[in-house]
């Protein structure tokens, strides 16, 4: 992995990819009452090539972000264009986590995810077909279950150290 210190100008020291790994591995979010802290936000690309940012649960596995839709505008983005960008505060950092999202269409991988969302909470579970999800609630714009799973493939992410010396850094996957 290429690492780009984007401090050097400011004679800050280059982020460490493990102490990001580690805060995206613990699930740590910020102090409710830190000033870095927030919810995970995708950005997708709508037709006219403007943002389209909106909150969603991601969760983190296998090294990247995983997140779910129904018929949204969100999914129709995708579809048409995969480029994507995740937004997000972790405890003393934030990322900006930019890949491709495709549709996960194996089970045994829409079933690790689901058991990764029980566990945060939401009562998610795969659906008769096991490549859709389905759960008693979900946000209202998604629509209907089943709803679909997918992962980011990453190219790069930024991170600002929020914590002294602090830090900003580019990884490029």
């Amino acid at each position: 992995m290429e690492r780009v210190n984007l401090g050097r100008a400011n004679e800050l020291p280059p982020v460490d990819w493990e102490f990001v790994a580690e805060r995206l591995e613990s699930g740590a979010r910020p102090d409710p009452a830190a000033h870095n802290a927030a919810t995970t936000w995708l950005t997708t690309i709508n037709p006219d090539g403007s943002p389209h940012v909106t909150p969603v649960g991601a969760i983190w596995m296998d090294g990247t972000f995983w997140f779910q839709t129904g018929d949204t505008r969100k999914r129709q983005n995708i579809e048409r264009d995969p480029r994507c960008v995740i937004s997000l505060s972790v405890r003393d950092a934030d990322i900006v986590f930019e890949g491709r999202a495709m549709a996960v269409t194996d089970p045994d991988s829409v079933a690790r995810a689901t058991e990764k969302w029980r566990a945060s909470g939401w009562p998610v579970e795969p659906d008769e077909t096991g490549v859709g999800i389905t759960a008693p609630f979900n946000a209202p714009a998604q629509g209907p279950p089943p709803w679909t799973v997918y992962v980011i493939e990453p190219r790069s992410a930024v991170v600002t150290l929020a914590i002294d010396p602090g830090g900003l850094t580019r990884f490029n996957f």
